[in-house]
């Protein structure tokens, strides 16, 4: 097997990653609080000999997640709430602490603010969120001090991470965090409103054909390479 036949193979299988990152955005388009991926392609250059072209290979070695802005849509719930600008929600999960943007929580039994997925929403210093049963007129500002009739609960906190490196995606609209979080001064915490997915239908359609084409044509390329070599050991034979 020759250079060229590697070299498109290691960009066959960069493009089939791609792809599957592709249909998972697209598939999340209504998922609230998600952020789209992309693929990271990297180069590897060898050098054959002095008389000899380099050999240069692409792959896809790494992992980006756009963290642009989603639309917000108003929803009146009294425990929706959603980010403007930077920030995540902190949620304890049973596999440790994670971020999130997805801000639908409700009440539980216990008095707790939890997401769907039952994990509870932190505060401003790491506790969960508490707010006593017969609590009314709930209100958050935009500090995100919750309050009661007039009376504060708790202050809800945005978190981040100094590097996006430390930032794992993993699964939905969680992320892992591989270093404490730190806060964040300058979001704002919308009550009454839910943030969408900041994926773009058209575009990743477009690239989903983009990218598809691109395998296509790469396919092609190695069915002739094949047939070539074939031939080739076909006349050695004889």
């Amino acid at each position: 097997m020759d250079n060229a036949f590697y070299t498109t193979l290691t960009r066959q299988s960069g493009l089939m990653r791609e792809m599957q990152t592709v249909a998972n955005n697209i598939a999340n388009m209504a998922t609230g609080g998600f952020r789209k991926e992309g693929v990271i392609f990297s180069e590897y250059i060898e050098r054959l000999g002095r008389d000899d072209p380099s050999l240069s290979m692409s792959a896809a070695r790494g992992r980006f997640t756009d963290q642009s802005q989603g639309v917000l849509t108003q929803t009146g719930s009294t425990f929706d709430f959603a980010i403007e600008g930077p920030g995540f929600f902190l949620v304890q999960t049973p596999n440790g602490q994670a971020l999130t943007r997805t801000g639908n929580f409700t009440v539980s039994a216990t008095g707790e603010l939890v997401n769907q997925d039952g994990y509870r929403l932190l505060d401003g210093g790491g506790a969960p969120v508490f707010v006593p049963p017969d609590s009314a007129e709930v209100s958050l500002s935009s500090d995100g001090t919750l309050s009661a009739a007039g009376q504060p609960l708790a202050q809800i906190g945005l978190w981040d991470v100094s590097d996006p490196a430390d930032l794992t995606h993993r699964d939905g609209v969680l992320f892992d965090i591989s270093a404490p979080p730190a806060p964040v001064a300058d979001g704002v915490i919308l009550q009454g409103f839910l943030e969408g997915s900041n994926v773009d239908p058209i575009g990743e359609m477009s690239r989903m054909i983009a990218v598809q084409r691109a395998y296509e044509l790469g396919q092609s390329f190695l069915d002739t390479e094949d047939q070539r070599i074939r031939n080739v050991l076909t006349t050695l034979g004889r």
